[in-house]
């Protein structure tokens, strides 16, 4: 269709045999005056032609007068034949439309629209009704999304092309009206906290209708939320010289007004007046709890009091609907996470937006980090990993927002502290956290805290009879007392005590209570506090089948939070369905959680007493090794695989270190990187794992080939923290290859990271390293990062002799493309030197390898270099071109960091080629998503829409992005400090 705005009841072509009439007209005035016929663009004939039927259209059915359709095409000098001239006009217009649509009355004319939704005008005001009803309702999801619809009615400018006053006058009505809604709009995405957003847009808006103060107030609360305090200020003073000068008035009072709430730092500002949650079209509605016993016993109070606690949350309870927090505190194997869930399931029918779980790790070594349980929240709720920002607090904050307005209920299970938790509360009114942890959280603010103690002796034998049996225990109540006893009245050493005796039929209770009495098997443990547990274990550990067993002990070796069903596979060197059979029948006697379909995880003490097990029962010893080589084996393999679908060309696969057990395949990039994101903790685990181990180089090789999780800045924190730990451990048994590779991984982090100086001298040892080790493919690498990191340090002659040597390695190894990088790469170090010409050149042959390789995520490398380039050679609209197609791939390839830069890149082109509103628009995107290079690059963009502000007349603000951005460069000793205070330092004089 030819750029026609879609509107409600619109008919589609029929089939070929339909007669082209009986499709429904259509028509549009909210940009150039058109008609279609279904999907077939109408002739609208002559500009005076179409003011003519603007003219009509306008009156939606009202008859026009001669004289008045005179007057709206010519004014106070019509054409001697106007009258005339009208009639052929009208006589032309009802040849191309339906008949019956253009009618003659009264002397006049009038058009009688088909139906609704016949004019783009008419949808509009339809429209914008429904969204103000949706508003006056409190739905402003819908109001939002409505009015965006709304808005995109309008393509270009209003009756594009069409002469006359009265077009004029309805130009000037209909674009005074966008503006109102799109104001209307803007206020409530600040009303959903969306500020972050909305700064982009609302700097182009203030840009294109600098005098329009609803604007510029708009934008000064965005920037205000979004933490640019000093930006929000600088607006105002523009605003008011901008005012003084081109008007000589004052800003309006609402305008000050906001200025002296800003400059008191009024906590109300802070936040969303009438927040909302920002939904999709189809929300979603994450189910995560596990699946609750079915033999639930006793803890009635408990049920009761947490049951209130969470209506309240709902609103049937007499508090009414606030967000409740109730904390569980108990030893482990007191039953914390069964009664949390269990109260969770009774509760979800008053959560009905869903309810979340995580296990937060907190009794083990390496609790979970908020920001990682944040990740995983986000991407449940449905927000895309591209959205994800990096820090906790960001996090933390969308995190708040997105449960803004719904109503779900949060278990987190296993917490550390209350500093491990407080980020993770939903902090809205009709949510709920159910939280557990060995600990009391007396310090967690507004927490409704229960002291989780062991069962009551009758709740104990309730327990044991419902698994049991009731006849094989009424006729032996003092034994089964015996054995509850025994237990300590722990529910979890109950219920395997239990199930053991269920298990086999000739045994009696007296039987069992006899064996719990051997001092030798439980008495010291069941009197020791947490090490009660541990005899319990031992209990349900001697119900296992060889088989089960051997499961049990070798999955208890692998670190991290939990294992997938494939990783399990290769644990224990099974079929895929033999090991699935094997778990699930460990799920069933408690000793594994199943923390998702096809995911696993062993409860902290349970894995440390599966790993003991290990200890005395694998036989041979050496087959623990075993089980984590084969695991290792299984990420490396994957991963290399995933790593060859993103970058076809690239040979660093084919010098990874050998494995012998194979990995997962993927037809597609978009599974594999699925796989790479959801196993990236375990992956991460399994590395540090093997420190100090024979296994020391594949695990290394794996952080290398999996360096995609440090640069899209998903996983930032944990890659650095394993980079570092195999850093040290690859020294400690000086192992020259493997330091030289980890020295690479660690360097890319930081290089992403924007760490220059670290990254320098981590880039000179590996690249030692690797000499020493005769290891070309590291020696390439670390040469191409001593020449990324001499273009950061402007030593454009270094880079260039750095990327020489990185092409010559490269090209040796038949690696395409690496040494394509690496020619992109040249052409930044041949613009520092000047050699415009010469860069232009490589970044072409750099991106002309790309394509003869057939990269795929690497190619965008190639078109922002080429487009980095262009733009030095003042060839912006071919450099506009390239940045282009780079964002589309890094976006698809969930490159967040690069996808950011490009935004900056693009900026950058349009600073240079004197577009100051598109530069502004693109650097706030760059500031939102963040870069490829961490605080200096957030510097140079925070420099550049200073320039682009500056441009544009909003000086002030201007000059608040310069002296943020040399905080920035200070903080970092960037050489660039100095350019920016130079630009400072004409208002300093003043």
């Amino acid at each position: 269709m030819d750029g026609g705005p879609r509107v409600p009841e619109q008919r589609h072509p029929g089939t070929p045999a339909e007669s082209e009439k009986s499709a429904a007209l259509r028509f549009g005035v909210l940009g150039p005056v058109r008609a279609w016929r279904g999907e077939e663009p109408l002739a609208t004939g002559s500009p005076q032609q179409r003011a003519l039927l603007a003219a009509l259209l306008l009156r939606e059915g009202r008859t026009a007068t001669a004289t008045e359709l005179i007057d709206a095409l010519w004014g106070e000098e019509p054409p001697s034949q106007a009258l005339a001239a009208v009639r052929t006009y009208a006589s032309r217009l009802r040849k191309i439309l339906d008949p019956g649509v253009l009618v003659s009355e009264s002397g006049g004319y009038a058009v009688r629209l088909p139906g609704e939704g016949s004019l783009d005008l008419g949808v509009a005001r339809d429209l914008a009704a429904e969204a103000e009803r949706a508003r006056d309702r409190g739905d402003l999801c819908h109001a939002r999304d409505v009015l965006r619809r709304t808005l995109a009615l309008w393509d270009g400018e209003v009756l594009a092309g069409v002469p006359g006053p009265y077009a004029e006058g309805q130009r000037v009505r209909l674009e005074e009206w966008r503006l109102q809604l799109l104001e209307r709009r803007l206020d409530m995405d600040l009303e959903q906290g969306c500020h972050a957003e909305a700064v982009s847009e609302l700097t182009a808006l203030t840009t294109a209708h600098p005098l329009r103060e609803r604007l510029r107030e708009l934008l000064m609360l965005a920037l205000y939320r979004s933490g640019r305090q000093a930006e929000a200020l600088a607006v105002y003073a523009d605003t008011r010289r901008l005012l003084a000068d081109e008007l000589g008035v004052d800003p309006r009072p609402g305008l000050q007004e906001l200025q002296q709430r800003i400059l008191q730092a009024d906590p109300a500002l802070s936040e969303p007046s009438a927040p909302a949650a920002e939904t999709a079209p189809a929300p979603v509605r994450p189910a995560q709890l596990p699946a609750t016993v079915p033999d639930f016993t006793g803890r009635t109070a408990f049920v009761r009091e947490l049951g209130d606690v969470l209506a309240s949350a709902s609103g049937d309870g007499p508090s009414g609907r606030v967000m409740a927090v109730s904390a569980l505190a108990g030893i482990g194997g007191v039953g914390k996470t069964t009664l949390a869930v269990h109260v969770a399931h009774r509760a979800r029918g008053a959560f009905p937006d869903g309810q979340l779980y995580v296990d937060l790790q907190g009794a083990g070594a390496r609790a979970v980090e908020p920001e990682t349980v944040l990740g995983a929240f986000l991407r449940a709720l449905g927000t895309a990993d591209s959205a994800i920002p990096d820090s906790l607090e960001e996090r933390a904050a969308l995190y708040r927002s997105v449960l803004d307005g719904r109503r779900v209920l949060v278990l987190l299970d296993n917490a550390r502290d209350a500093a491990q938790v407080r980020p993770l509360l939903p902090g809205a009114e009709g949510c709920a956290a159910l939280v557990t942890s060995r600990v009391r959280m007396v310090d967690l603010a507004g927490a409704h805290l229960v002291d989780l103690d062991v069962m009551s002796p009758e709740e104990a034998l309730t327990l044991f009879t419902k698994i049991v049996g009731e006849e094989r225990v009424a006729s032996e109540r003092e034994a089964a007392l015996d054995v509850v006893g025994a237990c300590g009245f722990l529910p979890l050493a109950i219920r395997i005590a239990a199930a053991r005796l269920a298990a086999r039929r000739t045994w009696t209770v007296s039987v069992l209570a006899t064996k719990l009495a051997d001092e030798r098997r439980r008495l010291d443990e069941l009197r020791a506090g947490d090490l009660a547990v541990k005899a319990t274990f031992e209990l349900g550990y001697g119900q296992l089948e060889p088989a089960q067993a051997r499961a049990f002990r070798l999955l208890g070796l692998a670190d991290g939070p939990d294992i997938s069903l494939a990783a399990a596979a290769a644990v224990l060197d099974l079929p895929p369905e033999d090991t699935e059979d094997l778990l699930e029948s460990l799920v069933d006697t408690s000793l594994l959680e199943s923390a998702a379909p096809g995911r696993y995880r062993f409860h902290d003490l349970v894995r440390l007493y599966a790993r003991a097990c290990a200890e005395r029962d694998e036989h041979p010893p050496s087959e623990r090794g075993a089980a984590l080589s084969r695991l290792l084996d299984f990420y490396l393999a994957t991963t290399a695989g995933v790593y060859a679908i993103e970058r076809p060309g690239d040979r660093l696969v084919d010098d990874l270190e050998s494995t012998e057990y194979p990995g997962l395949r993927f037809d597609d990039g978009q599974s594999a990187l699925d796989w790479l994101y959801t196993e990236s903790a375990a992956l991460l685990a399994c590395v540090r794992q093997a420190s100090g181990t024979a296994r020391l180089r594949r695990a290394v090789d794996l952080l290398w080939a999996a360096r995609d999780l440090a640069e899209s800045g998903a996983n930032s924190r944990q890659y650095e923290a394993t980079a570092m730990a195999m850093r040290e451990a690859t020294q400690a048994v000086g192992d020259t290859r493997a330091e030289g590779r980890a020295r690479i991984a660690l360097t890319g982090f930081l290089l992403v990271s924007g760490r220059i100086q670290q990254a320098s001298a981590e880039a000179r040892l590996s690249m030692e390293c690797a000499a020493d080790a005769a290891d070309p493919t590291a020696e390439s690498w670390a040469a191409q990062d001593r020449g990324l990191i001499a273009l950061h340090q402007h030593r454009y002659s270094d880079g260039k002799r750095f990327f020489d040597q990185a092409i010559d390695g490269f090209r040796a190894a038949g690696n395409g493309l690496c040494e394509a990088t690496a020619l992109c790469n040249l052409s930044r170090a041949y613009m520092g030197m000047g050699n415009t010409a010469k860069a232009v050149e490589f970044a072409q042959n750099g991106l002309a390898v790309h394509i003869e390789v057939g990269s795929t995520m690497r190619l965008a490398n190639g078109h922002y270099a080429l487009g980095v380039a262009l733009t030095t050679a003042g060839r912006h609209i071919d450099a506009l071109a390239q940045f282009s197609r780079a964002l589309t791939i890094f976006q698809d390839h969930r490159q967040r960091l690069w996808a950011g830069s490009t935004h900056f890149r693009i900026a950058e082109a349009h600073v240079a080629s004197r577009r100051p509103a598109q530069a502004a628009q693109h650097a706030e995107q760059a500031l939102a998503l963040g870069c490829i290079g961490g605080d200096r690059m957030r510097g140079h963009v925070l420099k550049l829409l200073g320039q682009a502000l500056s441009d544009l007349g909003q000086v002030d603000r201007g000059r608040a992005c310069w002296q943020e951005a040399l905080n920035l460069y200070e903080a970092n000793g960037a050489p660039e400090a100095d350019a920016v205070r130079s630009l400072l330092k004409p208002a300093t004089a003043a």
